[in-house]
């Protein structure tokens, strides 16, 4: 049987079922982007929901640079102590990143927490400047 799995022709059953199965990694026609994002709007920041499924919370950086906001993930298969498993076929090892433009912004006023595959940001808005009305002396 693992024979007939694993030998290379035409048709390749493990690369058409990752093909079917996760697109978007395959860039298929319904594909979608690495780490959809919602971004709403509250009185006083803007909430990003970043999905990074299956990452660890030390598998995730963000940085912030020339008002780009920018969120690497690198997920690498880790070593089980010398326990050797008779895999025909990994993919659990991946590295995507994507930026964000939010402006000049504090890097120590954002606050993100990762919970459950979803991260989440919070950029805080400016605040309003007003104009202080003030009068003109004529010379």
């Amino acid at each position: 049987m693992k024979n007939e799995m694993t030998r290379r022709s035409d048709f390749d059953f493990f690369d058409e079922a990752m093909h079917d199965f996760f697109p978007v990694f395959y860039g298929g026609k319904h594909s979608q982007k690495y780490m959809r994002t919602d971004i709403k709007e509250t009185d006083d920041a803007y909430v990003m929901e970043v999905e990074v499924p299956g990452a660890d919370k030390s598998d995730i950086q963000l940085d912030l640079k020339d008002g780009y906001l920018k969120i690497s993930v690198s997920k690498s298969e880790k070593e089980d102590g010398g326990k050797k498993d008779n895999y025909i076929h990994r993919e659990r090892s991946y590295s995507c990143q994507r930026s964000y433009y939010i402006g000049d912004v504090d890097r120590d006023s954002i606050k993100a927490k990762y919970e459950n595959g979803i991260l989440n940001v919070t950029i805080p808005k400016e605040a309003e400047k007003k104009e202080k009305e003030s009068r003109i002396l004529i010379e």
